[in-house]
């Protein structure tokens, strides 16, 4: 049985590199490529419309539209497609946060050929592929109910999580309300929450909060 699979994530060169890795798998088949997240969903409906597709395997970081959203957007249109998240960043820092929005893995870019092959073989098969790092991740989210000032970056909302990487980024509240679609008073809104969750007195406070969190994923 031939497993058809869309690869989206912005760089050219690891677009190439996961179809090489892709091949060494007789079963599996790249049928669409995609550099920005409005480009997924096009090519998405175009494939669902068409011949069919298996998976999607969505980088987080994308352009035109982040890729939380785009797999949100999927999930809502296409509830039996696997979608399995690829990212650089480390396995505690977003695993959990994708997983509770229906991705049916998360798999560093760096991960060894023989695992994302058996990633993508299992997520495929109906299954999820959840790393031991990831595993150790949802048993602390699960466990963790953080008060004020002491949430984790994964404790925000999907949409204050967006604000908050924005922010850390060195973006102003109107450019991320353009960037989002949202009002100028909206994003203050979630700025005054994002802070008061993680404790943060200002916008500079809130990028050390960030780097320590970052620090802390990439070594527990």
């Amino acid at each position: 049985m031939t497993i058809r699979i869309c690869i989206a994530d912005d760089h050219r060169i690891v677009r190439e590199g996961l179809k090489q890795v892709l091949a060494d798998a007789p079963e599996m088949q790249v049928v669409a490529e995609a550099q920005d997240g409005n480009e997924v969903i096009a090519r998405v409906q175009q494939l669902m419309d068409g011949e069919g597709l298996d998976l999607v395997l969505l980088d987080i970081a994308m352009p035109e539209r982040d890729g939380l959203d785009v797999l949100q957007q999927l999930r809502k249109t296409w509830p039996a497609l696997p979608v399995l998240m690829l990212s650089t960043y480390p396995e505690k820092q977003y695993a959990v946060r994708c997983i509770k929005l229906g991705a049916a893995g998360y798999l560093s870019k760096s991960a060894d050929p023989d695992d994302m092959i058996a990633a993508v073989r299992k997520v495929a098969a109906g299954g999820r592929y959840v790393t031991p790092a990831t595993a150790e991740a949802l048993a602390s989210a699960i466990g963790h109910a953080p008060g004020k000032g002491t949430a984790t970056p994964d404790a925000l909302s999907h949409r204050e999580h967006q604000v908050f990487r924005l922010l850390v980024s060195g973006h102003t509240v109107s450019e991320i309300g353009a960037q989002l679609g949202l009002a100028p008073n909206t994003v203050s809104t979630y700025r005054a929450r994002i802070l008061e969750k993680t404790g943060a007195k200002n916008d500079v406070a809130l990028a050390l909060y960030a780097e320590r969190s970052a620090k802390s994923a990439a070594t527990d």
